[in-house]
């Protein structure tokens, strides 16, 4: 998530300070992503720094305000209009952990991918009652965030549901390649014994015609 062109956009609406801007984020975002004051006050001194926003006179209260600048009208306009990247995905903890999982021993890689798939239904409900609120409320912007974060809950139950069916299946082929394995070493120490007894028949055999 980018909290610099975030701020950036906000401020397209007018002056802000620090508090107000961090208000006026999570009420957009239906306070799905919550942000640390101090964050926003340094994003906003980096802002100042690259010459994107410029303080001005602070209120009756103290509070500093910041406009953008045309530099940083410039900056937002071109953030709207520049597509997300995706070719970096960032670290995605489940999939990490899924991936571990198999190589720790005694961990139980199915029972992990119940579990998340438990919580991850359960979020989607929860995720469902938040947008019948919403939808009830009239908050479009809250409802657009809500439906991707159902969009996304829904793609990992059925990834979760992809990775056990995976995990059955090499389960099924790891254990095919066992008894194969075993089979064959089991066929292999059978022929050894053979070729032995078969040797010591014919040491016999040319001992006695001695």
């Amino acid at each position: 998530m980018s909290i610099r062109h975030s701020l950036l956009a906000l401020l397209e609406s007018g002056p802000m300070y620090g508090y107000q801007l961090r208000t006026e984020f999570e009420a957009r975002t239906g306070g799905t992503w919550p942000l640390n004051v101090g964050q926003v006050y340094t994003t906003l001194a980096r802002l100042e720094r690259d010459h994107l926003v410029q303080a001005v006179s602070a209120d009756a209260e103290g509070q500093q305000h910041y406009r953008l600048t045309d530099a940083g009208r410039q900056a937002v306009a071109g953030w709207f209009r520049t597509p997300v990247d995706r070719t970096a995905p960032p670290r995605d903890e489940l999939a990490i952990k899924l991936a571990l999982a198999l190589t720790t021993p005694g961990i139980d890689v199915e029972d992990v991918v119940r579990r998340q798939r438990t919580a991850t239904v359960q979020t989607l409900q929860d995720y469902t009652r938040l947008k019948t609120r919403a939808d009830d409320a009239g908050d479009i912007a809250w409802l657009l965030v809500l439906d991707s974060l159902v969009f996304q809950a829904e793609a990992e139950i059925r990834w979760l549901d992809h990775c056990e069916a995976r995990l059955v299946r090499y389960g099924a082929h790891r254990s095919e390649v066992t008894r194969t394995e075993a089979a064959a070493t089991r066929t292999g120490h059978a022929e050894t014994l053979s070729e032995r007894a078969g040797a010591r028949v014919s040491a016999a055999i040319k001992g006695g015609r001695r």
